[in-house]
C-alpha cells in the first residue's frame, strides 16, 4: 500500500469511528451532557455541520492529498478533541458512554488520531525536480 493510500484510509477509518460516536452518542443522549437546550432537536441540528465537515474533508483528502493535508489534520483533531471532552466526563463520574462498544469507540478515535498524525510524520512529500 503506497503512503498515500495508507493515510487515506487511516482517515476514512477514524471519521467512520468518529461518526459512528455520534450515533452513539444519541444514545446516551449527549445533550444532556453538554446541557443544550433544545434537546435532540438542537442536537440534531449542530451535528449536521460537523458530519457535513467530516464529508467535505474526506472528499478533498481523497481528491488531493497535498492539498487535502490540512483536513487531514482537522479529522485527526477532532478526534483528540472527542477524546478529551469525554475523559472529563469519565473524571467528573459521568455514567455516559461506560458501555464497552462506547469505550471502544472512543479508544479506537485516540488510537487512530494519534496513528494519522504519526503516519502524516512518515510522509514525504514528492519533491519536485528543478528545471535545467
Amino acid at each position: 500500500m503506497s503512503p498515500q493510500s495508507h493515510l487515506r484510509w487511516l482517515f476514512l477509518a477514524n471519521a467512520t469511528v468518529l461518526v459512528t460516536h455520534q450515533i452513539d452518542a444519541a444514545y446516551w443522549h449527549e445533550w444532556e451532557l453538554f446541557n443544550i437546550p433544545g434537546g435532540n432537536q438542537v442536537n440534531l441540528l449542530l451535528n449536521i455541520p460537523i458530519i457535513a465537515l467530516v464529508l467535505y474533508a474526506h472528499s478533498r483528502v481523497v481528491a488531493n492529498l497535498h492539498t487535502g493535508l490540512n483536513y487531514y489534520k482537522l479529522l485527526a483533531a477532532l478526534g483528540f478533541l472527542t477524546v478529551g471532552i469525554h475523559a472529563s466526563f469519565f473524571a467528573l463520574g459521568r455514567e455516559a458512554f461506560m458501555q464497552p462498544m462506547s469505550v471502544a469507540l472512543l479508544l479506537a478515535t485516540l488510537v487512530l488520531s494519534a496513528w494519522q498524525l504519526v503516519a502524516l510524520r512518515r510522509f514525504k512529500e514528492p519533491t519536485s525536480v528543478a528545471a535545467p
